[in-house]
């Protein structure tokens, strides 16, 4: 299969002004996910999408292709991930006809992910004849929901012990880092999801996404922990 790598990433950030190009371990956070893609022999290429000429400078000398600019209304704080990824391939298909089989999505705030896994993630997806893939961790939290009138999400009064879990019983959370979906899928669900779904389980320290600046400094500490493990 052809794989094609979308990496979004707009000006705009709220949390971490610029985020996407703030140094982190040694480069801008975005040729963390750039460099991965790039270092994956499965996949055919990897763009980026992006409304800003600043990042497009940075992207141009990690290896990355910037074949146009995001128009800036796919480029505002309520914009979603999927009309960005349909008009990297409508605009990629009317220049050069190209149309790839299935669209990996990486999000530059997820810049923690070992060797192989973008690998690994596409062997599993072709493995279960998947239509699209989600990356999760195992999640080993309880949960309760409306604090006004409080409602757990276990039985507390049965309290599990995370050993004693069945694994078909087990909460995954999704983490936000790997996304594959076909062509198909996605043009005709209009979503990263849909058809069948096959669950690609990371570690919880790959997990974490940048949000804020406290997401940024427990990223970077990972990051330089095991900077041989991400490279």
């Amino acid at each position: 299969m052809k794989y094609l790598t979308i990496i979004p990433a707009r000006g705009g950030s709220k949390g971490v002004p610029y985020k996407n190009i703030k140094m982190i371990n040694g480069k801008p956070l975005i040729c963390w996910s750039i460099e991965q893609s790039l270092a994956c022999e499965l996949i055919d290429r990897t763009v980026v999408s992006t409304d800003s000429e600043e990042i497009a400078a940075i992207v141009e000398k990690s290896g990355a292709e910037i074949p146009f600019l995001r128009p800036a209304y796919l480029a505002e704080d309520e914009t979603p991930t999927e009309p960005v990824l349909i008009h990297v391939l409508d605009e990629l298909y009317k220049k050069e006809h190209y149309r790839p089989d299935a669209v990996i999505l990486l999000q530059p705030t997820s810049p923690v992910r070992r060797k192989n896994r973008l690998y690994e993630a596409i062997k599993l997806f072709e493995d279960q004849n998947a239509d699209s893939l989600v990356s999760v961790c195992e999640n080993h939290h309880f949960f309760w929901k409306n604090h006004q009138a409080p409602l757990p999400l276990y039985n507390y009064k049965a309290r599990p012990r995370r050993q004693e879990i069945k694994e078909e019983e087990r909460w995954y959370r999704e983490n936000g880092s790997i996304y594959i979906t076909k062509l198909s899928t996605l043009t005709s669900g209009q979503n990263r999801l849909g058809g069948k779904i096959a669950m690609f389980v990371m570690d919880e320290d790959e997990s974490y996404e940048i949000d804020s600046a406290i997401d940024f400094k427990m990223a970077e500490i990972l990051l330089k922990e095991h900077e041989h493990d991400y490279r």
